[in-house]
């Protein structure tokens, strides 16, 4: 099984509370470098970052932390891609994700899905959401 880990540029916290809410799932896990062990590996203005976030979604884990300022790379290459069951659903979480972000391809219907979508969010995160189901006649 895969499960997504992103890496975020000091502002991992605020990214998995709206994930939290946007995708109707629960942080299970959250700590800071500040409050683990590895706190005497990083220089006390590194406190504050995450060094593990775990959010589960219908069964599903998606997991994160900052890098530290001289680890952090803008994600490149990769789409997280998340698959809604209804139109409604994905345009919602679409329109989410999209917001204050970058969208590279409209929510649509397309040959293969009732709704589909391109878009990085606010925080970087390059995102696909596909509906389930199929357009009929498909």
């Amino acid at each position: 099984m895969f499960t997504p880990y992103l890496n975020f540029d000091g502002n991992c916290a605020e990214a998995f509370r709206f994930y939290e809410r946007c995708f109707g799932g629960k942080i299970e896990f959250l700590q800071t470098f500040g409050e683990s062990q590895m706190k005497d590996s990083v220089s006390p203005d590194q406190y504050g970052l995450v060094m593990h976030v775990t959010l589960k979604v219908d069964g599903a884990t998606l997991m994160g932390s900052d890098a530290t300022p001289d680890r952090y790379e803008k994600p490149q290459g990769i789409y997280v891609s998340i698959a809604p069951k209804t139109f409604a659903d994905g345009e919602r979480i679409f329109n989410e994700l999209a917001e204050g972000g970058v969208p590279e391809m409209p929510f649509q219907q397309t040959f293969w899905s009732v709704g589909f979508g391109m878009t990085e969010d606010r925080f970087g995160i390059p995102w696909m959401v596909n509906c389930e189901a199929v357009p009929a006649g498909s």
